[in-house]
This record gives C-alpha cells, sequence and structure tokens, in this order.
C-alpha cells in the first residue's frame, strides 16, 4: 500500500512535467544521497584519501538495494550525511556525523525536513579503496554498520510519513543492523553510551510501542496535513495541530523523549511559518502546546498568532 501512495504522491506532483515523469523506469536502488567530508579540524590532511571515502560512501548508499522495493528516480529520498573528521592516524577516523532527511510535498515543490540527526560517536577505520559492501547479515566495518542503520532508518521514517506505521520493515532491519553491531564493541551501539542520545535509543524508542504514536504524528503530520496544503489550507492546518496534539499526549509520558526532541529540531522552522501564515486554526492557538512541549525553541514560538 506504502508504494502505491509513494507512486501517486509522485506522479501526480510531477504530471505537469510530462507523463515521461510519471511512467520512467524504476530503480532497485531507495535513496539519492549526498556525502561530504569535512576535513577542517586536521592540521595538513591527505586530501585525496577523504574524497575517495567520500566517493565511495556516496555509491554504498546510492547503489544498494536496501529493500528490494523499485523506486522511481522521482520517488528515490533525498537525504545526507555530513562527516567532520576530528582526527585521523593511518586509517583510523575519529569523527561525528550529521545525518539528514527531506520527503517532497504533495503537488508543491517544497521538501520537508523528516529527520535530523547528529551522531557524535563515530569512529571507523578506513584505508583508500577499501571496498564498501553491505551485507545485513554480518558485521564487515562500523562505518559500513552506521551507513547502513541510517538508510534503514531514513527509508522507514520515510515510509512512515506516506503510510500509517509502513516503515515497520525497514526499521526492523535498522535494528538488526544495531544487533549485529552490538558485538564489534564500537561506540554508539550500546544501551549505555552517550547517555540517551545514541543508535540503541533512536532505533529502540522508533521500535516501541510506548512511542507509536510519534510514529501516527508523523503521517497524520505529513499524508493529512502537509501533503493537504495544495487543497484546504485550513483543514491541513487542523490535521497538522492534530499530530502536535498526539506529540504532547507522548510528552506527557516521555517528557525527556529523543524522538521528541528530533522532531521539533527538524520542524520548528517549518512549524514556524505553517503557523505564522494562511487561516488561523481552530480552537486553542498552538502557540502555549508548543511551548509547553517543545521549550528548547520558544524563542520561535514567539513569533506565532
Amino acid at each position: 500500500m506504502i508504494f502505491f501512495k509513494k507512486y501517486l504522491h509522485t506522479c501526480l506532483s510531477w504530471f505537469a512535467w510530462g507523463l515521461l515523469f510519471a511512467t520512467g523506469l524504476t530503480h532497485a536502488q531507495q535513496l539519492n544521497a549526498r556525502v561530504t567530508v569535512n576535513t577542517e579540524q586536521l592540521a595538513s590532511p591527505n586530501v585525496q584519501i577523504f574524497k575517495t571515502l567520500e566517493k565511495s560512501l556516496t555509491d554504498l548508499l546510492n547503489s544498494t538495494d536496501w529493500t528490494g522495493d523499485p523506486f522511481k528516480a522521482t520517488e528515490k529520498i533525498s537525504c545526507s550525511f555530513f562527516i567532520t573528521v576530528n582526527g585521523y592516524d593511518s586509517g583510523n577516523f575519529e569523527a561525528t556525523l550529521q545525518v539528514q532527511s527531506n520527503r517532497p510535498v504533495f503537488n508543491s515543490t517544497y521538501s520537508s525536513p523528516i529527520f535530523n540527526f547528529n551522531d557524535k560517536d563515530f569512529a571507523f577505520k578506513y584505508n583508500e579503496f577499501d571496498q564498501l559492501i553491505f551485507n545485513i547479515n554480518s558485521f564487515d566495518s562500523n562505518l559500513i554498520s552506521v551507513f547502513a542503520f541510517y538508510s534503514y532508518l531514513i527509508i522507514g521514517l520515510d515510509q512512515d510519513s506516506f503510510s500509517a506505521l509502513g516503515g515497520k520493515a525497514a526499521l526492523n532491519q535498522a535494528q538488526q543492523v544495531l544487533v549485529t553491531a552490538q558485538s564489534s564493541g564500537s561506540k554508539g551501539w550500546t544501551q549505555g553510551e552517550g547517555g540517551l542520545i545514541n543508535r540503541y535509543f533512536l532505533i529502540s524508542d522508533l521500535m516501541s510501542p510506548t512511542y507509536q504514536p510519534y510514529r501516527d504524528a508523523l503521517y497524520n503530520y505529513h499524508y493529512d496535513g502537509l501533503d493537504m496544503m495544495y487543497k484546504d489550507q485550513k483543514e491541513a492546518k487542523e490535521q497538522i495541530k492534530n499530530a502536535l496534539i498526539t506529540l504532547s499526549a507522548l510528552y506527557k509520558v516521555r517528557p525527556n523523549s529523543l524522538l521528541n526532541r528530533l522532531f521539533f529540531d527538524a520542524k520548528v522552522d517549518e512549524i514556524t511559518s505553517i503557523f505564522t501564515a494562511g487561516p488561523r486554526e481552530n480552537g486553542e492557538p498552538i502557540r502555549p502546546l508548543l511551548e509547553q512541549i517543545a521549550p528548547l525553541h520558544a524563542s520561535k514560538w514567539e513569533t506565532l498568532k
């Protein structure tokens, strides 16, 4: 069902550009990823190895068939991976990784941010021209596993935004990557590392029934809300407001939720834009609710009606 929704969403969005886009060839790859390796923290980096790493990771992300589901070129998920290398010595890297993804909004040129996460526990080994090939059943390197983990996470959240809980299979794969990687001793895969902000808690929370309202809200916000903006702005804003109310109920149970923080880190500017323009939503203003569940962004909420 989810792929029919994505297919319909994409075909209709691009129909004005001609039937070529609506009936184009499908591909076995799901991502349209951009990888950037930043070496400004290094004194005198060997530029070539970092360029090779950048290309190898881009090829891994964009050439791997992560799910077995055919995606059209216009359906591929736009995402970016920004590696900041803080230390490098003989093939050993100490780095941070910023991961972001977006999804298109129906009948619009706008792309909505879905995921924005800074992974601070990213250490890996890489020698120039190492082959980066992913195997779901084995741990071959921390570099490959981390990128595979976020690939499945991005796909799962994207699918959740098009179909209620539609990303279950991809998120299960992300969890399998985590379980396989835990025995490696690499950072970021276990419960006792990085406080509550690491890969372990990220996927554990997404798979937990306690946090299902987060995934429900993701669907409601995007598919019933943003995708309907072209048709009825007021009703679309009501659906977005309902999604935020769902998140507020989750906040009461888990006020320090990592997922709540990630949602508003990605969405704060978008939400501000939505509720400062167009017809006003019914009932109570949204501002007090946002100030309660996302107080770190209070300065942004001050601009709301």
